[in-house]
């Protein structure tokens, strides 16, 4: 029996149950592209997708036009459009001013290096009275402890023995924020933790959370 004879045609091994090629399928293709397009961080020319999910270039550019037409048709907050030779998502002009507030009020959101180093200490140290966190810094590190209280970076959990005064601990949002299964994961600063002025030396120069903000998180 030829190909031919059995349905297939040179280059198509397709038997009966296989789930059919990209190209049979625009939902497939269409997902298939959206996911790339999701993952890319510049336009992507057709070919390159093409290339990608190994369709026909005029495939490809069909199944674009119509993902385009269907984001504006549906009125999405985002857009697929061409540019630069590809293709690329991008926020609609009408939300502009929304996505600018956003940046800049999540810019100002942003730790400030004495929250990050007061954070640090309390990630090597806990459980902590704030006491000992003034301490090693060497400051007052009420109000900054405030903020890392509302923030859910770190919480009061138990009593010192001695003294009464709460101890300080980080979060599970610290841990997910850092991207750290535990608090094992945390890089070692020294086999001996030094005396409190050398300390905090050396927790400021580590620089464990740069860049820890409020995005997305009530």
């Amino acid at each position: 029996m030829t190909e031919r004879d059995a349905g297939m045609t040179p280059g198509n091994t397709q038997v009966p149950g296989d789930e059919p090629a990209a190209t049979d399928d625009p939902r497939a293709l269409g997902a298939a592209l959206e996911a790339l397009l999701l993952l890319a961080t510049e336009p992507l020319a057709e070919v390159v997708l093409a290339e990608a999910v190994d369709v026909p270039v005029a495939a490809v550019g069909h199944v674009l036009h119509d993902l385009a037409t269907f984001y504006d048709a549906t009125g999405r907050g985002f857009q697929l459009r061409r540019i630069a030779g590809g293709w690329q998502y991008a926020t609609r002009p009408e939300q502009a001013e929304l996505v600018s507030r956003w940046v800049v009020e999540g810019q100002q959101n942003r730790l400030t290096q004495a929250a990050l180093e007061t954070l640090a200490v309390i990630a090597y140290m806990q459980p902590v009275p704030r006491s000992r966190v003034s301490a090693v810094r060497g400051v007052n590190v009420d109000g900054v402890v405030r903020t890392l209280l509302a923030r859910d970076l770190v919480a009061e959990q138990g009593q010192d023995a001695v003294t009464g005064a709460g101890l300080l601990t980080t979060t599970d949002y610290f841990l997910e924020r850092l991207g750290l299964a535990s608090l094992s994961d945390l890089p070692p600063i020294a086999p001996h933790l030094p005396e409190a002025s050398d300390l905090e030396a050396e927790l400021a120069a580590l620089a464990i959370v740069p860049e820890i903000s409020e995005e997305n998180h009530e």
